[in-house]
């Protein structure tokens, strides 16, 4: 037998143990197991990837093959005041990353906003959604499936919601191109992110659709949600949290913590961050938003690829009639929750328990509110920060005193 035939052979040996061991509830010795066969397989050393601090079996819902875990460091900024329709007072904020300098900038920009007593959030806007989309025979059939959804919403909110105890469906919204017809159904999905809930609660709708009408179902997903991609429907109509946090800031403070004016910070905001990122044809119109909520994403269990939306996000800044400046940051599309997935984790849920966060909140959906303004407030700290570096031109300085 070959070298390579012997390794494949010992591979399926080595995961029929494997399933046995995990039909014994052995997760641990499991991830034991497949890193063994990893470690033998590439000569990679593995010690530290087993050394984890919660058990293998709290993430068979997260994880398939573990092996272990992969440890980002962890660090806090703030305290920070928080005036949220959902979250008010001092808060500090979770940030997990291996970019050195991003969590001393968005203390210094907590500090600044605390300065300034504290920080203004607010969720303007909810729902998850889904877009399945449906193939007709032409415009005619797609004009008359338009019309059927239109006069039956309320038989697919029913379908839809007959799979969960906790969504509602908020809006069915279609698009048609040709013979292809999106239905964007939006959900209010409470205190979890919600997209599996979106998911399994659409494909009931849909199976009521080919069962009334002509058209037939060729994905659940067309693309039109829109998930894990840079999308200005997003941009446009939101997605997941749409919010707001914003801060005036005497202009005494802004002089004397951040070393530059107002209307230097507006002026950068303006060109950078305006213009310079229409010229780009960028999506997002901000200095870095997306540093924030990534670290905070991985820190509080939201599912990561969602940063790509967590980006949609667009800076102001301007100097106010008596001279102080006013900073906002809104983010669009911000996909969080505070149940289900990744927020189940031990270390995670640790990470909203430093937010006081964790868990389904009272009233439902008051948990993900609260989460979606730290969030923001943080972004806010940062774009802050990272501007006011720029207009003092002590960005490079920064990095170079911090060993960066």
């Amino acid at each position: 037998m070959s070298t390579v035939e012997d390794l494949a052979e010992r591979v399926r040996e080595e995961e029929i143990r494997i399933h046995e061991l995990e039909s014994h509830a052995d997760a641990d010795t499991a991830a034991a197991a497949r890193r063994l066969l990893v470690t033998e397989a590439s000569d990679a050393d593995l010690e530290t990837v087993g050394e984890y601090a919660f058990e293998a079996a709290a993430a068979e819902p997260n994880v398939e093959n573990m092996v272990g875990a992969v440890q980002i460091p962890l660090g806090v900024a703030g305290p920070v005041t928080i005036n949220g329709g959902a979250l008010s007072g001092n808060r500090y904020l979770p940030l997990a990353t291996t970019e050195g300098a991003l969590v001393a900038s968005v203390n210094r920009g907590c500090s600044v906003l605390d300065a300034a007593g504290g920080a203004s959030a607010r969720v303007t806007k909810t729902g998850m959604t889904r877009a399945p989309v449906f193939k007709t025979s032409g415009i005619v059939e797609s004009e008359a499936l338009v019309g059927w959804i239109r006069d039956n919403e309320d038989r697919l909110a029913a379908a839809a919601e007959s799979t969960t105890s906790h969504g509602e469906v908020t809006d069915v919204t279609p698009y048609v191109v040709g013979n292809n017809v999106y239905l964007r159904f939006r959900y209010d999905t409470k205190d979890a992110m919600g997209m599996n809930m979106a998911t399994i609660a659409t494909g009931e709708a849909c199976e009521l659709i080919e069962a009334e009408t002509d058209a037939s179902l060729v994905a659940l997903s067309g693309n039109l949600c829109t998930d894990k991609k840079p999308a200005a429907i997003n941009a446009i109509e939101g997605r997941g949290r749409s919010v707001t946090a914003d801060v005036r800031i005497p202009r005494a403070i802004v002089e004397e913590r951040l070393h530059t004016t107002p209307g230097a910070v507006a002026e950068i905001n303006v060109r950078k961050n305006l213009v310079g990122s229409a010229k780009a044809g960028a999506l997002g119109f901000n200095a870095h938003v997306a540093n924030v909520v990534a670290a905070m994403f991985l820190a509080t269990g939201q599912d990561e690829a969602q940063v790509v939306e967590g980006a949609n996000a667009i800076t102001t800044a301007e100097v106010t009639d008596d001279g102080d400046l006013y900073v906002s940051v809104s983010i669009a599309s911000l996909e969080v929750g505070t149940v289900g997935g990744g927020t189940k984790l031990p270390t995670q849920a640790e990470g909203l328990e430093v937010l006081g966060v964790r868990g389904g909140g009272d009233p439902a959906g008051s948990n993900a509110d609260a989460l979606a303004e730290a969030i923001a407030v943080g972004a806010l700290a940062g774009e802050l920060s990272l501007l006011a570096a720029l207009g003092s031109r002590h960005l490079s300085s920064a990095h170079a005193d911090l060993g960066r």
